[in-house]
């Protein structure tokens, strides 16, 4: 994300840096300063947070065997902790069931696509779910919902052609119950953007009325930035049982701005899109955020998905053998293979402790598409067991044709999977080296992974 990967960026510069502390200090807040404005974080709150890493940074003492620089690291995580909402982690798990929860939001927030990530997480939590599709204002809201639901496996109630939204939910919600869904997702219209909030709180409000909701979830885009923070307090103060999702936090430098926000009124950040697929949804959990942006990593969370996956045991043997340097095609070739499980590389790298901070250097391999990647696997199940096992073999300008012939590709794709191979390989080496330092920043304490 623009702006707030600028902060990574900051943080890898500070580490790398020589030269008096202070005058150190003087440029990484510098840099600080400009990923916040540049993510549409509040300038105000900008200049107070610096100010107190600032002052913290030259005042305080790091424990014995932590460097200054990374107590700065450590310092600065905690003053990101507290400005997008402090240590606390929100409950997803229901008290009881049937538990009800209503979705409101501005048109165009990707509230209908939320309520199938939403359905999907808790689906993949073990409850039966499921949707009532309560939005009559937007044309395609009924069928967009009706195909998440199929998609995800849950139930669904909508009544195509009716304008009669409170009747729609009041209905959807007890037949939902009487066919056994354990949570009901209630999808409402929103309305055309920032400024007409007093309506769509006033929807939210008749409905609720007849649904009696446990919770009611407000969806807001990440673009909206700074005003986000106007419509979180007003629905923080309708609904002291409200939540919100932040969506869209995958590809706008507004994020930190959409966030900060909305933090700062006190309201319930639960969740955060990350993508466009139902799979990416995350709990929002401050500590985990900033170590991600950072570079820190964020281990405890990808083993969470993969676990949901149940691919844990495959995916840490993977990484032994990586962290060993016994990497061969067999090791890429399960790599790959988890990495369609798991998502884009790239995300999955910013999650590893060491590997995030060295993005920039491997740009080119963390940035694997879909398309390529089965051409990789393609290739590999035309390769020999030798082959497999010695990719050095691809030295070999007639294995590489009889690979490509096999595999139905260019001579160009084989080539670019040994480059791949290669590039991973560095990586690790690389990786090794920072071991050290990679110790160092897990003993700074409570820093995730």
């Amino acid at each position: 994300m623009p702006g707030l990967e600028d902060l990574r960026r900051a943080v890898g510069k500070l580490l790398k840096r020589s030269g008096p502390y202070e005058a150190l200090v003087k440029e990484y807040v510098r840099d600080v300063q400009r990923a916040l404005i540049s993510a549409d974080v509040n300038v105000r709150l900008v200049f107070e947070l610096t100010r107190r890493i600032r002052e913290r940074a030259l005042q305080e003492r790091p424990p014995p065997g932590v460097s200054r620089r990374e107590w700065l690291v450590k310092i600065t995580y905690e003053e990101l902790v507290k400005l997008f909402g402090g240590d606390g982690e929100p409950e997803v798990k229901p008290r009881y069931t049937p538990y009800v929860i209503m979705m409101v939001g501005v048109q165009g927030s990707g509230k209908t696509t939320t309520v199938g990530k939403l359905a999907k997480f808790y689906r993949s939590m073990g409850y039966r779910v499921g949707v009532v599709a309560a939005d009559t204002y937007r044309p395609g809201a009924y069928e967009q919902l009706r195909q998440l639901a199929d998609r995800v496996g849950a139930m669904f109630y909508g009544e195509p052609g009716s304008k009669d939204a409170v009747g729609i939910a009041r209905r959807g919600v007890e037949e939902l119950r009487k066919r056994g869904a354990e949570i009901i997702i209630v999808d409402t219209a929103g309305r055309h953007g920032y400024g007409e909030e007093e309506a769509l709180l006033e929807e939210m409000k008749n409905i609720a009325e007849a649904i009696n909701p446990d919770e009611v979830m407000l969806v807001i885009d990440a673009a909206m930035g700074q005003k986000s923070y106007d419509l979180a307090k007003r629905f923080h103060e309708a609904t002291p049982i409200g939540s919100i999702i932040v969506t869209k936090m995958d590809g706008t430098a507004k994020g930190g701005g959409a966030l900060s926000a909305v933090a700062a009124t006190g309201a319930r950040i639960k969740f955060i899109g990350t993508g466009e697929d139902v799979d990416e949804l995350e709990v929002f959990r401050p500590k985990r955020f900033v170590a991600r942006i950072l570079g820190m990593g964020d281990l405890e969370s990808l083993l969470e998905k993969i676990e949901r996956l149940q691919s844990v045991g495959e995916f840490e043997k993977t990484m032994e053998e990586m962290m060993a340097g016994k990497i061969t095609f067999r090791t890429i070739y399960k790599q790959l293979h988890q990495m369609k499980k798991l998502g884009p590389f790239r995300k999955v790298l910013q999650m590893l402790p060491g590997f995030s901070a060295m993005l920039d250097s491997f740009d080119e391999a963390a940035r694997v598409s879909e398309e390529k990647m089965k051409k990789w696997i393609s290739i590999m199940d035309s390769m020999t067991f030798e082959e497999l096992d010695n990719p050095e073999l691809l030295e070999q300008r007639s294995r590489v044709r009889r690979l490509a012939i096999g595999a139905g590709v260019e001579t160009s794709d084989v080539r670019e999977l040994y480059n791949y191979y290669k590039t991973v390989k560095r990586m690790m080496k690389q990786l090794r080296k920072r071991k050290d330092i990679l110790e160092k920043l897990s003993r700074l304490g409570k820093l995730p992974g």
